[in-house]
């Protein structure tokens, strides 16, 4: 919403605001939408809604967007189009003033939840697998001989295990100490309730109910001042929480304490030494089989024979997350048909959704989702049209956060550097995996968790955020398809103003259909094409309102791939092209792609016969770079870097270099590599 207010203002600064009628119109249109991002966040923050509201807002949400297609078709075709735009506008409005969100309830229910942690506190230890390891650790740094007041941090995402090991080790050591206590902090933290909790748990402190925060602290402190305690602080969410905690927990000789956390940050800052931080590790794949059966057919060596292979398949999925190979091994509890256990398998992500047994892990993944900023839930919702297992550029990521209107530009910090410290929050909580990590600490790209990803899927269908090919009632996508080449001729997703981005994951298509030129609003394309034809890019170069284009191909049909100027791609900001054939050269020509700031290129090419010529490319006419990235076989690294160096020495931006060596050999096309998944990951 807040890209939407800032298109409004850049309307009224513009000549837009000149025109007659135009910025009366504009203004009304920036009032609705105010008023609307303000209702839409109270509901964002709900965890959940009973079927009216919930019918509200996704109400709400598609006049947002209707209101965003307006916007966007009067300024990709200016003034004459403004008829159009204002219709809608009317439409719109009308619409919003039959709902009266005031008279809505704030929630289905106002009773209190239980605490979907609770479990792991009572849960016996013979029923635990692969918790002995961590545990021996944790307790052998607690028992370092030191005199020092040490403080040990368990990090890890939600369902990995962390309230269960901190609780073992609790029960193990706590009688080696003159008092203990443990206690769970909430994603909203009632400080004085946590200290009362601990104050009752040490010992026999008088306290009331009408103690303040620093009277509890006084108290507590005065009472520990000369003992050696042992307190655990389970599932600290924010470093304020934790700095309030411990002012009523003296750094006594001898003292030890234990934190859990989802946040790297937190941990840090919580633990005494970063040896003392301990990140949780998934269950290696034995142990998640042995918790696995142990929980389905009540015995580690026991598997109805005609099953034998599902489970590992199954066990694939969940990662090594114990929360998820127990919610789905309840779930497959006495259920002896093969197809339900192959149903569960080949859709995980919606059993998890529907199923009453996922509640528990649901409710635990939903901890983390509601605790970020609506900026980073976007951020994060937007992970879900990638496959699993996917590797995730953090270039690639943060540019198409960009262009859809994710980050934006703050004083003092351009969107690139707000978006890489999206990226790295969303690490820090745990939430994605960091990937290739370079000898600066920094993750080149980064994972998401099956079951995590299935979280964020479900989410953001729950949310409206995003639709899959699949789900076209005309468009038949199976699974056996996938790799085969794909026609978009016949698909036409409605009026020129209703798509704005279209991500061919895992298809691969002939042709660039017509179509698509017409398309105002298609900010994000992302295509495999066969051959890129000289008319497919002239079609793509026609679409107005592109920001972000990546094109994957074996070539161009003649050898050479032309990016005429003219005004072509006049919106484009983000150009990722891959070859996975040699045998082609890429060429800009004057004037193409004005406003390209960042382009990265890919060639599996070793020598100048496979990269169809020398690597004159005509990057010297592309006036708005900011970023060059190149990867080219070995042969022709140096001429390239040399290239480049010459070609962007007069560019006004300066742009940064990057080229890199490919160590793939040249290949030639065959149409059997298309549905090698691989060939994708290159971008």
């Amino acid at each position: 919403m807040e890209s939407l207010l800032s298109k409004l203002t850049k309307l009224l600064e513009e000549e837009y605001g000149k025109l007659r009628g135009v910025s009366k119109q504009i203004k009304f249109l920036r009032d609705e939408l105010s008023a609307m991002s303000a209702a839409l966040q109270m509901l964002a923050d709900a965890e959940q809604l009973n079927p009216l509201m919930r019918d509200w807002r996704d109400k709400l949400r598609k006049l947002a967007y209707d209101i965003e297609d307006c916007i966007d078709s009067f300024m990709a075709g200016g003034p004459t189009y403004w008829d159009f735009g204002a219709k809608r506008a009317v439409e719109i409005s009308e619409r919003h003033k039959r709902y009266n969100f005031a008279d809505l309830p704030s929630s289905s229910s106002t009773a209190p939840g239980v605490d979907p942690r609770l479990p792991a506190l009572y849960e016996e230890i013979d029923r635990l697998v692969g918790i002995g390891g961590p545990k021996k650790h944790i307790i052998q740094l607690l028992a370092m001989e030191t005199n020092r007041h040490i403080v040990i941090s368990i990090v890890g995402c939600g369902g990995l295990g962390k309230t269960t090991l901190a609780n073992q080790v609790y029960h193990t050591t706590k009688s080696q100490f003159d008092c203990a206590a443990f206690v769970s902090v909430s994603r909203t933290p009632d400080i004085r309730k946590i200290l009362r909790d601990i104050a009752k748990e040490v010992g026999d402190i008088d306290i009331t109910l009408d103690d303040d925060e620093r009277q509890l602290v006084n108290k507590l402190r005065k009472y520990l001042q000369e003992k050696r305690y042992f307190v655990v602080i389970d599932d600290v969410w924010d470093a304020e929480a934790w700095t309030f905690i411990k002012l009523a927990l003296p750094n006594n000789d001898h003292s030890r304490m234990v934190t859990t956390t989802r946040s790297v940050t937190v941990a840090k800052c919580s633990s005494s030494k970063d040896r003392y931080v301990y990140e949780m590790e998934p269950l290696s794949f034995t142990d998640s089989k042995r918790l696995f059966f142990r929980r389905a057919f009540g015995s580690e060596n026991s598997c109805y024979p005609h099953l034998k292979d599902v489970p590992d398949i199954i066990l694939r999925k969940c990662g090594g997350l114990p929360l998820a190979v127990i919610t789905i091994s309840s779930m497959l509890t006495n259920k002896h048909e093969k197809t339900e256990w192959d149903r569960v398998e080949s859709a995980i992500g919606s059993a998890l959704a529907e199923k009453p047994e996922a509640e528990k892990m649901v409710s635990i993944l939903s901890l983390s989702y509601f605790d970020m900023p609506h900026h980073l839930r976007t951020c994060l919702l937007y992970l879900s049209v990638f496959p699993e297992d996917y590797r995730i550029e953090k270039q690639c990521l943060i540019n198409r956060w960009i262009s859809e209107g994710f980050v934006q530009e703050e004083q003092g910090q351009n969107a690139y550097d707000r978006g890489e410290h999206y990226f790295y929050n969303l690490i820090n909580r745990s939430l994605i995996q960091p990937v290739d990590i370079e000898y600066d600490d920094q993750a080149e790209a980064c994972r998401v968790h099956d079951i995590i990803l299935d979280y964020i899927k479900c989410k953001a269908a729950e949310e409206s955020f995003v639709t899959s090919l699949d789900a076209a009632d005309h468009v038949h996508t199976s699974s056996e398809y996938k790799g085969y080449p794909f026609s978009l001729d016949s698909w036409h997703p409605g009026a020129p103003y209703s798509l704005q981005k279209l991500c061919m994951q895992g298809y691969h298509i002939y042709k660039v259909p017509n179509w698509m030129g017409s398309h105002r609003n298609l900010r994000v394309l992302e295509l495999l094409v066969m051959f890129v034809r000289p008319e497919d890019v002239e079609i793509l170069g026609e679409i107005s309102s592109l920001l972000f284009l990546t094109l994957c191909t074996a070539g161009g049909s003649n050898g050479r791939i032309v990016v005429h100027g003219n005004n072509r791609f006049r919106s484009l900001k983000y150009f990722f092209l891959s070859f996975f054939a040699c045998g082609t050269a890429i060429e800009f020509e004057a004037t193409s792609m004005p406003k390209l700031e960042h382009l990265k290129l890919v060639f599996p090419a070793h020598n100048v016969e496979c990269l169809n010529g020398a690597p004159n490319m005509g990057i010297q006419h592309l006036s708005g770079l900011s970023k060059v990235d190149i990867k080219i076989g070995n042969d022709l690294y140096d001429g390239t870097l040399g290239y480049v160096n010459a070609a962007v020495g007069a560019l006004p931006n300066s742009p940064t270099i990057r080229v890199k060596r490919s160590n793939a050999g040249c290949v030639h096309f065959k149409s059997e590599c298309l549905a090698d998944r691989s060939i994708v990951d290159s971008f």
